[in-house]
């Protein structure tokens, strides 16, 4: 007499698959929101860092020129000159004393560079790599409204926000 032995199960059946696949959606829906959290808590830490390192070169041309970026001519003469053009060349190419810029350091334009790269970097929020100079002198200066990106200087005071209405207090 044969003994018959139970045949082995060969895969998984339906409803066990039917079970994972519920069971990954689940952990999907719980942890892609936590991703997204994380990616914009990111965005503004960089925002913040961005805005220190920017913040610090203008302190520092100040210091050494006795005005902001931009509220001289990058020729050298003085004038409030609200252009990002002469905002960006003072901070990114070799100045004089008057603000007078230069792509080679000597005995004449012996300040700076106070960026490394030569054009400024974008805000982290938008992407966007422009500055809005303006000359009002008010220390309560507010993003352009439709939020832009990018950023907001005041070459009077020397504040610069990020032109964007929900990150302009950082």
């Amino acid at each position: 007499m044969k003994i018959r032995r139970p045949r082995l199960q060969d895969g998984f059946t339906l409803v066990e698959l039917l079970i994972v696949v519920v069971i990954l959606g689940v952990l999907a829906a719980i942890a892609i929101p936590q991703f997204s959290a994380s990616t914009d808590d990111s965005k503004a830490a960089a925002l913040d860092a961005t805005l220190s390192n920017l913040r610090t070169a203008i302190e520092l041309y100040y210091q050494q020129h006795g005005s902001y970026p931009s509220a001289v001519a990058a020729g050298g003469s003085f004038g409030a000159i609200d252009t990002e053009a002469a905002f960006v060349s003072q901070l990114v190419k070799f100045t004089s004393a008057t603000g007078a810029v230069s792509n080679t350091k000597d005995a004449t334009y012996k300040y700076g560079p106070y960026l490394k790269k030569s054009t400024i970097p974008a805000d982290p929020m938008k992407n966007v790599a422009t500055v809005e100079v303006i000359n009002l002198g008010s220390l309560g200066m507010t993003a352009t409204s439709g939020d832009p990106g990018g950023w907001k200087f005041d070459n009077k005071t020397g504040q610069l926000i990020v032109n964007i209405a929900a990150y302009q207090s950082r």
